[in-house]
């Protein structure tokens, strides 16, 4: 069995079409088709139940999944760790959204720094809706994400409540959203709490998908938005935004991602810092 075998039958899982996972993994349908029909030779089992409306995991296929999970996941970390520096004894791929990064996550890569300098890290920023894709791959060993959904191989952990607030550089009195409204994209989650709050709202003027840095517009211009609390803390403290404190709030719990295999020596360490990490926002906040 070779990687590309392993990632084409993950993708057809994913997707529950050969056609789909032919687009995944660009190649064509027959090649998707070849490299599953293989790997039902070499084991002797069929994998999936194919129809019209797609393909099914079998009995077998659902034994195999786990196992082509780590199969991929090992390969990559191989690839990875053939890389390093001499500097390096390990790697750790953390992704997280956006939002999450800013007055969170990158004071953790610094705690990484100080407390795992033999550990190379690299970060990313991740989309909800690919980063299961990315762990199952073993291209991110850990995730950082608002309401994951469960998948076999992953365990995922609470962490803690994000509430995001509206915020304005302008009259906090006046009506919200007003015309110097921005819609700021915090997930899928958002965007429909946020059209449920908002029934009567038009398509705002200004629709940002920049996460935190999106309020670097509101210090420039008389304009508001929802924002993290924890990250507004200390502009509302100055007084340079203000709180809308008669708006709808909406809280969303951030989970913490990671395969049931990842490799406990060096994640151990790492989950300690980001708890602690967590510790000193919390008491910051008080």
């Amino acid at each position: 069995m070779d990687v590309a075998q392993a990632k084409t039958f993950l993708a057809v899982v994913e997707t529950g079409s050969f056609v789909a996972a032919a687009e995944r993994v660009f190649v064509t349908q027959s090649t998707v088709s070849t490299r599953i029909k293989t790997l039902e030779d070499m084991f002797g089992q069929q994998f999936f139940e194919r129809s019209k409306a797609g393909a099914v995991l079998t009995a077998a296929g659902q034994q195999f999944l786990r196992h082509a999970v780590a199969f991929v996941r090992v390969w990559e970390h191989a690839r990875l760790d053939v890389a390093l520096s001499e500097e390096h004894n390990d790697h750790l791929a953390v992704g997280a959204q956006h939002s999450l990064w800013d007055g969170f996550l990158l004071y953790w890569i610094g705690w990484m720094r100080d407390n795992m300098p033999g550990i190379a890290v690299t970060a990313s920023s991740v989309m909800s809706s690919t980063f299961l894709d990315a762990i199952s791959e073993g291209t991110l060993d850990i995730a950082i994400v608002y309401r994951p959904t469960q998948r076999t191989g992953l365990v995922i952990e609470h962490l803690f409540e994000e509430e995001l607030v509206l915020l304005t550089s302008g009259d906090a009195a006046a009506p919200a959203p007003g015309n110097n409204y921005i819609l700021i994209n915090w997930g899928p989650e958002f965007l429909a709490d946020h059209a449920l709050a908002y029934s009567g709202l038009k398509q705002p003027g200004l629709f940002f998908d920049l996460g935190t840095l999106a309020v670097n517009y509101l210090l420039d211009k008389k304009a508001s938005g929802y924002f993290p609390i924890r990250t507004a803390r200390n502009f509302i403290k100055d007084g340079t935004l203000k709180l809308i404190k008669n708006a709808p709030r909406f809280v969303y719990p951030v989970y913490l991602v990671y395969p049931e295999d990842i490799d406990e020596v060096a994640f151990s360490q790492a989950k300690l810092g980001l708890i602690e990490t967590l510790k000193t926002i919390e008491t910051k906040a008080t």
